[in-house]
């Protein structure tokens, strides 16, 4: 059955609490994120979601659902029966209706808990937000808690690994600040075996698809690859929960890059880096005496890149140099990594002409520099 024929819950006037005039109007808490993330679509994050949800009423809470996305599988829309579903929010766009979640309800509803599936999910156009965990964070900043979903490859620094071993770029991401802020991670862990089993007896996918998703990006190695990614970032979050003081504080990592194509693996492969060290990122591009439109909208993403990530990006002048320019930069940021792809050989190679590694080293101090091959 359908997402739309699932039970709805009747929306209330919001619920409102009067501070005293002493006290004079407080600021809500935030809610508890709990993410239930996994290695690949089939492995139960949505069933054991509503599993929760549905121990959570038991126990008396105000809990709804405020999106699921079954995909017409009956295992998931059996654990959906009989909860309350808040209603979507209709859309129409190009002559077709659409629905997404209503942020705007809920927030007068004011449910306790709410569960909203897919958080790497993309809005319709016209909507307020354009990516679902963009509304998650409208509702935990207004105090209410959130059950949410999602798939380890739609994490941004994880887009090129992800791609490189599975063959598919993953076109909808979610920033990687999204799952360290959560206050809680589930992995619902499922071996290739099983799940490529779940694959076969229709259990995930139409009969129409079973084959081709079997052949593709649900074989045995990519499953192996993805689950072992999965099983590292969650360690990896845990991990970056220690205490200010912790070693790694102190590291800074500098992403050199150039306005190629190239450049958004570097900066993911630098986020990494940074992600596991709990360090603070800076990408930084060297301004050429010409740019073309092309460059500049590659810069543009960049930037937007850098900021998913949690970093900062900073345009530096090249009149003295590329080298001597990155050089100041480290120096003066007080990095203690530096990230570098080989030369470059498109047209923005007059800007690094020479051996701009060769010279970093020489000129830094007590500075790890990674090379990243271009392959």
């Amino acid at each position: 059955m359908p997402d739309a024929e699932l039970p709805t819950v009747e929306r209330s006037p919001q619920r409102l609490t009067l501070p005293s005039q002493m006290d004079g109007p407080a600021a809500p808490q935030r809610g508890v994120h709990k993410v239930f993330i996994g290695m690949a679509a089939g492995v139960g994050k949505t069933y054991r979601a509503l599993g929760e949800l549905r121990e959570r009423l038991d126990r008396g809470e105000d809990a709804l659902i405020g999106a699921v996305e079954t995909h017409g599988r009956e295992g998931t829309i059996r654990a959906a029966e009989g909860l309350p579903l808040f209603p979507r929010r209709v859309m129409t766009y190009g002559g077709t209706e659409l629905t997404e979640l209503d942020v705007d309800g809920l927030l007068a509803r004011r449910p306790e808990v709410v569960l909203v599936d897919e958080l790497a999910h993309t809005n319709a156009p016209g909507s307020e937000r354009q990516k679902r965990w963009q509304d998650v964070d409208v509702l935990l900043a207004a105090g209410i808690n959130v059950l949410s979903t999602v798939n380890v490859q739609h994490l941004e620094s994880l887009n090129d690994t992800v791609a490189r071993l599975t063959g598919v770029r993953v076109r909808e991401r979610i920033p990687d600040a999204v799952l360290h802020e959560a206050t809680e991670l589930v992995l619902v862990d499922l071996t290739p075996h099983d799940l490529r089993a779940r694959l076969k007896a229709g259990h995930v996918y139409g009969p129409e698809k079973i084959d081709q998703a079997l052949g593709n990006f649900f074989t045995s190695p990519n499953l192996t690859a993805l689950r072992e990614i999965a099983l590292r970032q969650v360690a990896s979050v845990v991990e970056q929960g220690a205490p200010p003081g912790s070693p790694g504080v102190q590291e800074i990592v500098v992403v050199a890059i150039a306005a190629e194509e190239s450049a958004g693996r570097l900066i993911r492969r630098g986020g990494q880096l940074a992600a596991r060290l709990h360090a603070a990122l800076h990408v930084v591009t060297i301004r050429g005496p010409r740019i073309t439109p092309e460059q500049s909208r590659l810069l543009d993403t960049y930037r937007a890149l850098t900021v998913a990530l949690g970093g900062q990006f900073e345009v530096l002048d090249g009149a003295a140099g590329v080298a001597a320019a990155l050089i100041g930069y480290v120096q003066l940021s007080r990095a203690t990594q530096v990230v570098m792809g080989e030369t470059s050989r498109s047209r923005w190679a007059e800007l690094w002409r020479g051996d701009i590694i060769k010279q970093v080293l020489s000129g830094t101090r007590n500075v790890d520099v990674h090379v990243i091959s271009r392959d």
